[in-house]
């Protein structure tokens, strides 16, 4: 049979070794050789001898809210095959974490991520309830971590002197080590008067970067998440 279709880039080809890697730009291959954790429900394909189990009130609690507001359920899989994650056809990415790095992700674009990484779940410092939620994840340590975005990123360098002010509904992920705070590009009385619609942003400060997506998330696909 022919057919575009079957263009090499389309092909699955096996895993020459165990982890991550990039299937295509929406999607990620994980070869298991023990286990790895992902977002449940991201699992599109495998083969080979693997399980999947729901976490608990362990490791699943890690992205219990994030700056949305929502939760993540995550699940981990075990064993010896390879599998596919994807989540509508969301735009995927390889975040390759070495010894001191340190990356703050929004709950809803975690994707899957090695068993090597530390995280914890950390209060966004200065943002009160903005976005409807307080509380992002923290990886650190050596591995990879995929991540997801609707649309292409937007990756800005964020240096000493020159804050980046971003929409808590855009954010996606930034340096662990920069400092964050609330600010409101208007007064209270323009808030009440019905305003612009972007009355506070998630304010960042030092030496890093921020990742936005080039949406605003949707009321709808955050009650569906």
């Amino acid at each position: 049979m022919n057919s575009d279709l079957f263009a090499a880039e389309n092909m699955a080809k096996p895993a020459t070794a165990p982890g991550m890697t990039q299937q295509n730009a929406k999607s990620i291959k994980y070869a298991v050789n023990g286990e790895c954790y992902a977002r449940q429900g991201a699992m599109i394909a495998y083969r080979g001898n693997l399980q999947f189990e729901k976490q608990g009130q362990g490791v699943g609690n890690f992205l219990k809210r994030a700056v949305t507001g929502e939760g993540l359920a995550l699940m981990t899989v075990r064993g010896q095959g390879e599998v596919w994650f994807a989540h509508e056809a969301a735009n995927c990415f390889i975040m390759d974490l070495t010894q001191g790095d340190g990356i703050t992700i929004n709950g809803r674009n975690v994707l899957c991520f090695d068993p090597s990484l530390s995280y914890e779940i950390k209060v966004v410092k200065g943002a009160g309830m903005a976005g409807g939620g307080i509380f992002n994840s923290v990886f650190s340590g050596e591995g990879k971590l995929g991540v997801m975005c609707e649309g292409n990123p937007i990756v800005i360098p964020v240096a000493p002197q020159d804050p980046v002010f971003v929409d808590t509904d855009a954010v996606v992920g930034w340096s662990s080590s920069l400092q964050t705070s609330l600010h409101r590009s208007q007064s209270l009385g323009s808030m009440l008067r019905g305003g612009s619609g972007e009355a506070v942003q998630l304010r960042l400060d030092g030496e890093g970067f921020v990742i936005v997506r080039p949406s605003e998330l949707r009321p709808e696909k955050a009650a569906g998440n």
